[in-house]
């Protein structure tokens, strides 16, 4: 019997449009594929097609419970410590405090984006670097050459940087942290070039330094002290006559700064969105999720080869660094007033401040790796100050080999003067192994301008304070 000729209409539809929902399905299901490949590597759907899925959906696959520090109460000598972070009259101007240059609204950092800071008596005397923030250093090893073991433990700095010297060092990328990070390079302390060990050295540095807080001597700090309205708690906790010894009174306010962050949460609260994806409780979205993705690439960002953004076997949060010392070689930031003089650098580890590896010269040009936690809180970049947003930060590791003229000035003699921020002696320091660092003049920058957009939302998750 013969269809008619409507019934086999109404089947074509429904064949069509059953085809179509094939189609369409079929396209949903692959569509994560698609947006994340080749980010998401092939044989991770096949061998792993759930767990990929649900990272392909902005979800952790893995979720971990975090170990965060204990919250509770400040103790007395904290509570003193903020007292004397936040008291003005202790500088020389009896403008400044510790928070005016390392401002809790602004991830403990500089408030502003000015390359320095203005200290000294009147607020007019410029620094010499931008302040690093005071977040997320109650995990900071002491410096060292290697990372601590039992073997290096009891080796002399000295003997530490004479093996070194021989060793060889394992590139950096983001497939392999655990071998690099056992690499013979300089890693640990406080400050840019890390010259002290602790929070309180840390405190004493600017509260001395005649461009910064400035305030005299200890007997002068010993004395306002004294007539602080917090002298009362000062002589609970230390005694009745402490301020007849003002090198004691300063050590004691200085340990008390030092208690105050280490146990006030807001100096480590590891509350930020990647925190809570780290633990399974928020979603990252398709943009912060290709950030995740390319930060973690080594032939792309290669950004957590430094900054390591994976807990800690014992569950510890990331502290997106590897505490170790890195050579850029930065364009120099003529904004700097010290700059001015074409005869001055500064070299971090080798001077001008820190006095004790003056003539480890393989040294010159290498700064510390700061945490990338609140990062996108941050309006001023690198141990100079150079650069004012994360777009630039991305393009000069994107450029700084590759199209070296987008970085760097011409000198007199019309050639593009590379590393200009270090003499020229002391240039081979830098580092041209680590990715993205390993390409070359006229070749494919790592990153596309969509890449680096994808990395910055990324780093916007880092941000303290997301709450579910």
């Amino acid at each position: 019997m013969t269809e008619r000729p409507a019934a086999a209409r109404r089947r074509r539809r429904l064949l069509s449009a059953a085809l179509l929902l094939l189609v369409a399905g079929a396209s949903a299901l692959l569509a994560p594929v698609v947006a994340f490949y080749p980010l998401i590597p092939l044989e991770a759907w096949l061998g792993h097609p759930l767990a990929t899925w649900r990272l392909a959906h902005g979800e952790n696959p893995h979720p971990v419970k975090l170990v965060r520090p204990p919250t509770e109460p400040l103790s007395a000598m904290a509570r003193l410590g903020k007292d004397i972070f936040y008291d003005r009259t202790l500088s020389g101007s009896g403008r400044m405090s510790c928070a005016s240059c390392h401002s809790p609204q602004h991830a403990y950092g500089p408030p502003g984006d000015l390359p320095v800071m203005y200290g000294g008596p009147q607020l007019k005397t410029p620094g010499y670097r931008p302040p690093p923030s005071l977040m997320y250093l109650e995990r900071q090893p002491p410096f060292s050459v290697g990372p601590d073991s039992e073997e290096n433990e009891t080796l002399t700095l000295s003997r530490k940087i004479a093996q070194s010297e021989h060793a060889v060092r394992t590139t950096k990328t983001a497939r392999d942290t655990r071998a690099s990070a056992a690499n013979l390079v300089p890693q640990g302390g406080l400050f840019w070039d890390g010259r002290v060990n602790t929070l309180q050295q840390q405190a004493d540095g600017p509260l001395f330094n005649s461009f910064e807080m400035d305030a005299g001597t200890p007997d002068a700090v010993a004395a306002k002290l004294a007539r602080a309205s917090y002298a009362g708690a000062f002589k609970q906790l230390f005694g009745a006559d402490i301020f007849s010894d003002p090198s004691q009174a300063v050590a004691e306010a200085l340990s008390a700064v030092a208690r105050y962050q280490v146990e006030d949460a807001s100096f480590h609260p590891y509350s930020s969105r990647y925190d809570a994806w780290l633990e399974g409780r928020a979603r990252l979205d398709s943009a912060q999720l290709r950030g995740y993705l390319l930060f973690n690439d080594p032939d792309k960002g290669n950004c957590a080869a430094c900054h390591l953004d994976r807990p800690t076997r014992d569950g510890l949060p990331p502290l997106f660094t590897d505490h170790q010392y890195e050579a850029l070689g930065l364009p120099r930031n003529p904004h700097i007033p010290a700059n001015r003089d074409p005869h001055y650098f500064d070299l971090g580890i080798c001077g001008p401040f820190r006095k004790d590896l003056a003539k480890q010269t393989q040294y010159c040009g290498m700064f510390l790796t700061p945490t990338l936690r609140n990062v996108a809180e941050r309006h001023v970049f690198f141990h100079n100050g150079v650069y004012h947003t994360l777009m630039q930060v991305l393009k000069f590791y994107d450029f700084r080999d590759t199209e070296p003229q987008k970085i760097y000035p011409r000198d007199h003699s019309g050639r593009i003067d590379k590393f200009n921020d270090l003499p020229a002696k002391y240039r081979a320091n830098v580092d041209t192994v680590d990715p993205p660092f390993d390409r070359r003049l006229g070749e494919t920058p790592a990153l596309t301008r969509r890449d680096m957009r994808d990395i910055i939302a990324f780093l916007g998750t880092l941000t303290d304070g997301y709450q579910d």
